[in-house]
């Protein structure tokens, strides 16, 4: 249910940020990452993990985090082309990952290092841009540093999952070919 809570509440956090409400933005942004938090404890504590939270949980951080990032490029928060690097990059994960289900059968969701890495700058990075609508206190420097970070681990990361995948596809294959 907290998974779906927060896959649920992408549209509404693009709607604020496109009506110009930071100030609310933040609070349902913390929100979604308290049920997140949340739901990631309750699934470790009780043992509760299930195919539905391995599948959509993931999928709700990339839509939430994308809808953002689209938003805040559409209000001129953020170029365009930062934006669709982090869209691209999660598109690239999850058609690989879909693909390779049909083509290969069942896998199990793994993230790497880097793609926690990157999902996490982005989140720190989206509310820094936020924060930085409110008040004065986050330099632009930092946003612009903070921002060809986000770029830079989005497309190592994505390019890590292309080379895992393409391996395991490879793996999986010769498999098939026994």
């Amino acid at each position: 249910m907290l998974t779906t809570l927060r896959l649920m509440l992408a549209l509404p956090i693009s709607w604020l940020i496109l009506e110009g409400n930071y100030g609310l933005v933040l609070w349902v942004a913390a929100f979604a990452g308290f049920t997140d938090g949340v739901d990631g404890w309750i699934a470790r504590k009780l043992d509760a993990t299930s195919r539905y939270g391995g599948i959509v949980d993931p999928l709700a951080d990339k839509l939430l985090l994308g809808c953002i990032f689209v938003s805040l490029a559409v209000v001129g928060q953020l170029p365009w082309w930062v934006a669709a690097t982090v869209v691209l990059r999660d598109l690239v994960i999850v058609i690989g990952a879909v693909t390779y289900h049909f083509l290969y059968g069942a896998y199990e969701a793994e993230p790497s290092l880097l793609g926690k890495l990157s999902t996490l700058l982005q989140i720190v990075f989206a509310i820094l841009v936020l924060i930085s609508q409110l008040t004065p206190l986050v330099a632009q420097t930092f946003l612009e540093f903070a921002q060809w970070s986000v770029i830079i681990l989005a497309a190592a990361s994505g390019g890590h999952y292309v080379f895992t995948w393409a391996a395991r596809a490879r793996a999986s294959a010769a498999v098939l070919k026994e």
